[in-house]
């Protein structure tokens, strides 16, 4: 019997930032403006992102101990308010979590609330909904020192 496994899992985190929406937007899909927070600071980073419905984003980099990559599929994206976008991550060659994703920007106050939901599966123990929702959180805290900083203009 194989020793395989799948855990299922949801998670919701906000971020508010102190800017527009179309200047956050910008931040996700544009490639030089997102390359500034999404992903780790050291070397080896491979990207390439085509941000249109249908197009396709690839991220890797090697971690030293294991070459970690992320491919996405855009599915629908509303300019300033909504971007879906499916995604697979692997280490090495191999599969560890498959996911849906859905960031909504919403007004709030004087600035933008983001609200990110992931929904996905975490494969035979390599990664875990809490290590995912952690590193997620990261790359938001990220984002919103990219844009302090001028990102997404």
């Amino acid at each position: 019997m194989s020793k395989r496994s799948s855990q299922h899992a949801t998670f919701v985190i906000e971020r508010t930032y102190d800017t527009t929406a179309a200047r956050v937007f910008a931040a996700w899909a544009d490639l030089s403006a997102k390359s500034r927070w999404f992903g780790p600071p050291q070397g080896g980073v491979e990207h390439d992102l085509d941000f249109r419905v249908g197009g396709r984003e690839h991220f890797a980099v090697d971690a030293g101990e294991a070459v970690y990559s992320f491919d996405a599929l855009y599915e629908d994206i509303v300019p300033d308010e909504r971007i879906v976008y499916t995604y697979n991550m692997h280490r090495d060659d191999t599969r560890i979590s498959v996911s849906v994703s859905t960031v909504e920007l919403l007004a709030g106050g004087d600035g933008t609330r983001l609200r990110y939901t992931e929904q996905g599966v975490f494969l035979d123990g390599a990664d875990t909904p809490r290590e995912r929702e952690h590193g997620t959180g990261e790359l938001l805290d990220k984002l919103g020192v990219a844009l302090a900083q001028g990102a997404g203009v």
